[in-house]
């Protein structure tokens, strides 16, 4: 693509920036159809909203837990974005293919531990005062 080709598809408007949602739209469905980590998350998403409901999360509270899911479920958007273009880029096996794409997935396994244990560090003294 040369440069005046990049300077059309990037042009402003309307169209465009309708499409962009639609776009995104797709990369979640995607995720969430191909990638099994992404339902995994999706589910434990759903219980972190109930479990706060009936424990009565506070606002500050909230906050960190939907901050929390956002970045665990960004960085599998990301993740599997990774892939997608590693698989693009080299079809055969690789170990830099391998690496790249391992290292993408501990990126989430370390959001997710640290999602957990914030999520620990919440709910239990909710879930104790409860008792």
């Amino acid at each position: 693509m040369n440069e005046e080709q990049r300077k059309e598809q990037k042009k402003i408007g309307i169209k465009r920036f309708i499409n962009s949602f639609r776009y995104s739209w797709d990369g979640l469905k995607y995720a969430f159809h191909y990638e099994q980590s992404m339902f995994v998350h999706v589910l434990v998403t759903i219980l972190v909203i109930i479990c706060g409901i009936v424990v009565k999360l506070n606002t500050q509270e909230w906050l960190l837990c939907i901050i929390l899911i956002g970045l665990v479920i960004a960085t599998e958007l990301i993740n599997t974005a990774i892939e997608a273009v590693v698989d693009l880029a080299c079809p055969k096996i690789h170990p830099l293919a391998k690496t790249a794409k391992d290292t993408a997935s501990a990126a989430v396994f370390v959001f997710a531990i640290t999602a957990v244990i914030c999520g620990l560090l919440i709910f239990v003294p909710n879930l104790l005062e409860l008792l």
